[in-house]
């Protein structure tokens, strides 16, 4: 058993972040990372972070962008705090050394972004959450946070409603370990890998947003899943929305452009969810190529693709086989980010698990709602981190946390562990892998729960997942040592990415309307009388299965933000 002040699980951007408050305000913090934090997935972040630092920009303009991306079903206090706090969070990273790019009078350049009516996207080259994340890991460095590296999460432990730390896996020796805290924090990021085509790190498996769920903490909004619409097309890594911002434009297999059919304001920097769209339906139509479309970005010219965009360049040719100063680059859209997670109030604390925190994708604050903004996500982490650690740090100093509740570390580390034997002790005979459960899964909500979605499709997307419940009674695992057994953290993690599954469709069945990146074709429109809410979904320990509730959208009055029919 370890005691902390503060334990947060994951040790990307937001959990840094967090963590940065914590240790600054003189509080024993603690982050858990299953792999090593400069490995985490905000490293993998291209494009840039939105922030209205730009005298001629306002933070008001950004909230209104935010509010109209959500299609409307995001929390307005939430959204009107991120923009507002946004410029100093963005200031905040550029004092502690963060390398962004600049502009020729030494200003933090920007860009241009889908969804928004200004080029508010602060950049580092195409490598913006490589230099955030390792900005911050120095100042978890600098200021002593203690680190729990290749630690795996096990369970989140409770007394009486109130959280009370976690039980964790050390990695590279199989030994268990309990970590006490009067606060606990979520920031493991998102669940994209339930999907066969994704530019999420293996790691993304929803650790975080199961474990709170089974803990007594609902997610909402699992049905609302960003697909980007320019991954390539064979291997779903991500191409930056940052290539479309400096100008590169779409076209089909007949090399002709065709966002003017869809939106013809802001073409190829409308929303994700509308490009996404757009591009399928070219591809059904047959203006496709092998199931994706291109990304044309020759008319910018060698110099600029080599100084700005020189990642997007190299990952190309590695893994397309071409070289976009000569070639178009062959795309399709591919999962990229999940707006649903553990909810939250505005400044971050579970709203049914006291001293349980979110910050960044696990969380729903909801500041994305049913669509995220590109370069929304990495404001998320840092503004909400600061946000989420400072209070945090008021919890710990001043309210419930001051007390503290303990939990049976004895009990809890003795329950996890019967849970690692029973798995070690399955047979062989009769059994599955994991690896065959994932497969079947993955490919199911590909094909079937992905950007367009319909009843028929839903319903065998629910059966693939109840045989996917039925596979895991029976999973077993060949490695049965102690150190670094990968075998048994897969399908750990597999145990998540199904429940994150489930939450996904079960939600996206009861949503009977198109909202965002949630686009039924037999409910094509939306429908502002009975779906203006946030849908909630809780885990049963008796019945093993998700419950579906409400919660209310946060209003905050504000007439621009009444809904309104969304055009780009």
């Amino acid at each position: 058993m370890a005691q902390h002040d503060i334990v947060i699980i994951g040790a990307g951007l937001a959990g840094l972040r967090a963590a940065f408050e914590g240790v600054t305000a003189g509080l024993n913090t603690a982050v858990v990372s299953k792999i090593h934090p400069l490995r985490s997935h905000s490293c993998a972040a291209q494009g840039g972070v939105n922030a209205a630092i730009n005298p001629a920009d306002d933070w008001h303009h950004h909230a209104y962008d935010t509010v109209k991306g959500a299609d409307f079903v995001g929390d307005q206090d939430s959204i009107d705090m991120m923009c507002a706090e946004a410029p100093q969070a963005v200031l905040d990273l550029d004092k502690m050394g963060c390398p962004f790019s600049r502009e020729d009078d030494g200003t933090i350049a920007q860009r241009a972004f889908g969804g928004q009516n200004f080029p508010r996207t602060a950049y580092a080259a195409d490598r913006t959450g490589h230099a955030m994340l390792h900005t911050l890991w120095e100042q978890a460095i600098k200021y002593g946070v203690h680190v729990y590296d290749e630690y795996f999460l096990m369970e989140l432990t409770s007394e009486n409603q109130r959280a009370t730390g976690a039980v964790v896996m050390d990695i590279r020796t199989g030994k268990l370990q309990h970590l006490q805290a009067k606060a606990v924090c979520v920031a493991t990021g998102g669940y994209g890998r339930m999907f066969a085509a994704n530019t999420n790190a293996m790691t993304n498996t929803g650790d975080g947003i199961a474990h709170a769920m089974r803990a007594g903490a609902p997610a909402a909004d699992l049905e609302f899943v960003q697909f980007h619409p320019t991954g390539l097309l064979r291997s779903g890594i991500l191409i930056s929305e940052g290539v479309r911002g400096e100008g590169a434009y779409l076209i089909g297999a007949d090399g002709q452009r065709f966002m003017q059919k869809y939106a013809p304001n802001k073409l190829e920097l409308a929303s994700r969810d509308v490009v996404s769209r757009s591009m399928v339906t070219e591809i059904n139509q047959g203006n496709g190529k092998n199931g994706g479309v291109f990304l044309d970005v020759r008319h910018l010219g060698k110099h600029l693709i080599l100084e700005r965009l020189p990642q997007i360049r190299q990952l190309a040719m590695d893994f397309e086989g071409v070289d976009p100063i000569d070639e178009p680059i062959p795309v399709r859209p591919t999962c990229h980010y999940t707006m649903g997670g553990i909810r939250t109030d505005k400044l971050g604390q579970s709203i049914a698990l006291k001293g349980l925190f979110a910050a960044g994708e696990a969380a729903c604050v909801s500041v994305h709602g049913a669509n995220r903004l590109g370069a929304n996500s990495l404001l998320e982490t840092i503004v909400f981190g600061k946000i989420t650690g400072k209070d945090m740090v008021d919890f710990v100093k001043n309210r419930e946390g001051r007390d503290g509740v303990a939990t049976d570390s004895t009990h809890a580390v003795a329950k996890v562990s019967a849970r690692i034997a029973a798995l070690k002790a399955r047979p062989r005979e009769g059994g599955v892998r994991q690896s065959s459960i994932r497969e079947a899964l993955v490919n199911e909500m590909q094909e079937n729960c992905s950007v367009f979605r319909d009843e028929a499709r839903l319903n065998s997307a629910w059966s693939a997942i109840k045989a996917a419940k039925d596979g895991l009674s029976k999973m077993y695992i060949d490695d049965k040592s102690e150190a670094f057994n990968t075998d048994l953290i897969t399908a750990l993690e597999m145990e998540n990415l199904v429940l994150m599954a489930e939450g996904t469709v079960a939600t996206a069945m009861e949503r009977k309307e198109s909202r965002g990146a949630h686009s039924r074709t037999d409910f094509p429109t939306r429908d502002d009388e009975h779906w203006m809410t946030h849908i909630t979904a809780g885990y049963d320990p008796a019945t093993r299965e998700v419950v579906l509730g409400r919660d209310a959208v946060r209003i905050t009055g504000n007439p621009q933000y009444a809904p309104a029919e969304r055009k780009y």
